[in-house]
């Protein structure tokens, strides 16, 4: 059984609950996941089986209050994510989706009467969603975007494609972002909409045990009723991501102290001229180099979300830990898999998995560079993004 990577003792900031969430997390991950990843990860195939059970054990939209999910705080949550992703990146990418983009949005700009109607299915794993915001030619830049809405009668009518979009081809809804009289509004697409369809996107690298689709509106006509109706601009999208960026801010350290508890075990074990690698000094200094990123990454999503729960989290602040989490947990993975030669591009082991993934992730939900000028926007009062 794994039992993490804990240098400066953030166990005993944990509550009993957190600790509980997060070992039942861990749990399953160890039972459950690990067996068969690698699997899924070389065939280009997501278990789909798990999405049932992810919604059984209290996972999906975890930090929504009411509905039929769990109501957990958002230190319990992070922990979630950073489990999942100890598993792999496509299952808490897939949470991450679920949670934050499709079920956060109802809940934040929905009717009573769509909350009613689909959070309870989507925290149970009965229904999958997906978030349609990325266009191929707007990725940074989304308030570009040039998919557009209609008002036709009693019905909107939805043109344009979005792409890069996790969970896209398995979902039964989409929560589309687009343009209606020039201002962006929230609408939910049916899977079985007429003039809705998705393709998957195949040949990645990365991220290749998830899910990933384009989704084409030709005509699509839905329901008046559809539409989110408190979603009022750009920000409404935005403050979605910003709760994904949150989820992903931990959702790497899982990643991390896989690669880190593979390479301790691997060097431990691997005898060269005489004696253990992690004899060497060299070994020794890289791996703790590793344990202090991930030690003051730690901190860092515990203080956020203490701050969340507080409700006083800022958006330039989830953009801090974001940036600086991912860019950490992404160099760490590349150490490792060179600290293990020619092992580190095997399959047969977990670094090189999390490696490419975290390439995906460093670009996703804003990439460093977007989340740098966020920062500096809040630094300097200068915004340097337009």
């Amino acid at each position: 059984m794994f039992h993490g990577i804990d240098f400066l003792n953030i166990d005993s900031d944990l509550s009993d609950e957190e600790k509980l969430v997060r070992n039942s997390a861990r749990e399953f991950v160890e039972k459950e996941v690990l067996s068969e990843i690698s699997t899924h990860f070389e065939e280009g195939t997501f278990p789909t089986k798990l999405i049932k059970r992810m919604g059984e054990l209290g996972f999906l939209g975890a930090n929504i209050h009411g509905y039929g999910c769990s109501g957990l705080n958002n230190v319990a949550y992070g922990l979630i994510n950073q489990e999942l992703e100890r598993g792999d990146t496509g299952l808490r990418s897939f949470s991450s989706v679920q949670g934050a983009l499709v079920m956060y949005p109802i809940y934040a700009f929905g009717s009573e009467e769509q909350k009613r109607q689909y959070l309870p299915e989507l925290a149970a794993g009965e229904m999958v969603g997906c978030f349609g915001l990325t266009e191929a030619d707007h990725g940074s830049d989304p308030g570009s975007m040039e998919t557009k809405a209609v008002k036709k009668g009693d019905k909107y009518v939805l043109n344009g494609a979005k792409m890069w979009i996790t969970n896209g081809s398995i979902a039964d809804i989409a929560v589309v972002w687009a343009k209606l009289d020039g201002v962006v509004r929230g609408f939910i697409v049916p899977k079985d909409t007429k003039g809705f369809s998705s393709n998957l996107i195949k040949h990645k690298m990365s991220l290749r045990a998830s899910v990933t689709s384009e989704l084409v509106f030709g005509d699509a006509e839905i329901p008046l009723e559809n539409i989110l109706p408190k979603s009022a601009d750009l920000k409404s999208p935005l403050t979605c991501l910003n709760q994904a960026r949150y989820g992903i801010a931990w959702g790497v350290l899982g990643s991390a102290m896989a690669c880190i508890d593979e390479v301790i075990n691997y060097t431990k074990n691997r005898t060269q001229f005489g004696k253990p690698l992690a004899a060497f000094q060299l070994t020794q200094s890289k791996l703790a180099d590793m344990i202090t990123e991930l030690s003051l990454a730690q901190l860092a999503v515990l203080k956020i979300g203490r701050l969340k729960d507080a409700g006083k989290l800022k958006h330039y602040q989830v953009s801090l830990v974001k940036r600086n989490n991912v860019r950490r947990a992404l160099l760490i993975a590349r150490e490792a898999r060179e600290m293990m030669g020619a092992n580190g591009i095997s399959l047969d082991y977990q670094t090189i998995r999390h490696m490419l993934n975290l390439e995906a992730v460093d670009t996703y939900e804003g990439a460093y560079e977007i989340h740098s000028l966020i920062i500096g926007k809040q630094i300097t009062g200068i915004d340097a993004i337009s």
